[in-house]
């Protein structure tokens, strides 16, 4: 009786397998056209046709977007939005997160409960441009980055995970005469490297693919996101304006083809990353979760 349990168990893993992997090759096929378009060569690129392979290759877009101003000042912007605004929000989401875990420090009921609010209600578009205007925030990258140092869900999933730590580790070091300071460097910061890694992943890709409040908040083109750029390109269909008016090159490269290859180049950071940063992913997920 279990042998033919375990046979129909069998056939319906492998009916699950083959479902889902027809789904994961069906969900390629946008992105290798995507890819095929940017990598066909102008000459040989005929509108509307659909590209698996492209019949001859070439980088031409590629080259001709990379040399573009437009698409290198998005490119810097955005860099800088990702990296500075990843730093701080580890800096912050972790040290106010260690905060949190201790009892005898003034406020925390007040604070804690001021966080756990902000997962339930939220102030809204116009009071958060407002803000931003009040600070002197618009039209600057500052206005991507200082209102989101952190959020309450980041910052309660990093909180009970250090409260799993064990608290005998920080009493020896208080023992060997560290303070506050020196628990979190040289305890909690080493053995919270795992979710170091998850979490700044997160707040990298969030950064790199910030689109709507760059949209509302910057106005000066030249320090447009990249997402902001692409939706310029594909979305209203105007590649005209992403290099020099009237440059030869321009005539030469379709449009198409510059769309595709500015979609490729955007992707391709955060695709070069996830697989370094893939074994903390399912430590990432179970962070804080109840351990047995």
């Amino acid at each position: 009786m279990s042998v033919v349990y375990n046979k129909k168990m069998a056939v319906g893993d492998w009916a699950n397998y083959a479902l889902l992997g027809l789904i994961a090759i069906s969900s390629l096929f946008p992105f290798l056209y995507i890819v095929s378009i940017s990598l066909t060569d102008p000459e040989a690129y005929v509108p509307l046709k659909f590209y698996l392979l492209p019949d001859k290759w070439s980088f031409a877009s590629y080259a001709y977007i990379l040399s573009t101003p437009s698409f290198l000042n998005a490119l810097k912007s955005t860099t800088f939005i990702t990296v500075v605004g990843t730093v701080l929000n580890i800096l912050i989401t972790f040290t106010m997160a260690y905060g949190l875990t201790k009892k005898w420090v003034p406020g925390r009921s007040f604070f804690l409960g001021a966080v756990i609010i902000t997962l339930f209600f939220n102030a809204g578009v116009i009071p958060n441009y407002i803000l931003v205007k009040e600070m002197g925030l618009l039209n600057s990258y500052w206005s991507l980055i200082w209102p989101s140092l952190t959020n309450a869900f980041s910052l309660i999933v990093v909180k009970s995970f250090m409260e799993s730590i064990h608290p005998e580790l920080e009493d020896s070091a208080r023992i060997d005469g560290c303070n506050e300071i020196g628990v979190f460097v040289k305890i909690i910061i080493p053995l919270s490297m795992p979710a170091i890694a998850a979490f700044t992943l997160f707040f990298a890709v969030q950064h790199w693919n910030t689109y709507f409040n760059a949209l509302i908040y910057i106005s000066d083109t030249k320090k447009w996101t990249l997402q902001v750029l692409i939706k310029q390109l594909v979305i209203e269909a105007d590649a005209s304006g992403i290099g020099q008016a009237g440059s030869s090159d321009e005539a030469t490269v379709p449009q198409e083809t510059i769309r595709m290859a500015s979609i490729v180049l955007a992707m391709l950071p955060i695709l070069f990353v996830y697989p370094f940063l893939q074994k903390h992913f399912a430590k990432g997920v179970t962070l804080g979760s109840v351990k047995g």
